[in-house]
């Protein structure tokens, strides 16, 4: 089954019959699960309450449990501008209806050494087309091993954006950046967060409509080049929500 877009004055067509899911599964009680930034891992527990017990392994009638997990720090996500305001703005209405398709590019980067840092810069995109670039941006990073899925980040001090590539990506009209990496800016930089404010233009001209979602995992076997993004989010009112961002292939 095909679906038609429309880009930059040219007609696209999706085949949604090969979806390419690039999200990491959230597991918990000790399972593998991907995290950064700390946090324990997430736990999914039975409800117990005045003889009640939400487990049908313990003779509980149905299963019923409560689920703690960090949005940031437990797999794939996707937040707004709202992750570093003082108004706590939800990600949720940006991927309503219509807004959650997109058309995405997807290019692969190998970060550069500089200091003891690992780095994205603007010149990993000199092989990006002319003119206005499409609204979704996908950036794999290498090398690409599937230990992404389940990897803990913290104290890792994984690659990271520069200000510099946030303000191209701004220039050229992207929208929604998607990304294998816990974050786009240092793990430890003070809380400046230069790469989140440049994409996001905080304070001076905030893009509301604008999103980042990290810790993806885009399989080596899939090429780059353009595909159909369609960005789905858990209905949260919070600035990240927990996130299934698919790609489907474009056929001619």
């Amino acid at each position: 089954m095909n679906c038609h877009f429309e880009w930059n004055g040219l007609a696209l067509k999706a085949d949604l019959t090969k979806p390419l899911d690039l999200s990491t599964v959230l597991v918990g009680n000790g399972g593998a699960n991907p995290s950064a930034w700390y946090v324990n891992a997430p736990r999914m527990e039975p409800v117990r309450s005045d003889g009640f017990v939400g487990a049908v392994a313990e003779g509980g009638a149905v299963n019923f449990r409560n689920v703690m997990f960090n949005p940031h720090g437990h797999g794939t996500h996707t937040e707004c501008l709202g992750h570093i305001t003082s108004v706590i703005h939800p990600v949720d209405p940006l991927f309503r209806n219509e807004t959650a398709h997109f058309v995405c590019l997807a290019t692969t980067v190998s970060p550069q050494a500089r200091g003891e840092d690992l780095i994205i810069d603007a010149n990993h995109l000199e092989s990006m087309p002319d003119g206005t670039w499409p609204p979704a941006l996908v950036i794999r990073t290498l090398p690409n091993g599937a230990d992404k899925r389940t990897r803990s980040w913290s104290n890792t001090n994984p690659p990271y954006f520069t200000v510099d590539f946030m303000k191209l990506l701004v220039e050229k009209g992207v929208e929604h950046l998607l990304v294998d990496l816990p974050s786009v800016d240092r793990e430890v930089d003070g809380g400046r967060l230069e790469a989140h404010r440049a994409f996001w233009g905080v304070p001076e001209s905030p893009r509301h409509q604008c999103s980042i979602t990290e810790l993806i995992y885009m399989p080596s076997s899939a090429p780059d080049g353009m595909y159909v993004l369609h960005l789905a989010v858990a209905p949260m009112q919070n600035d990240a929500a927990t996130s299934r961002p698919v790609l489907y292939p474009l056929v001619r």
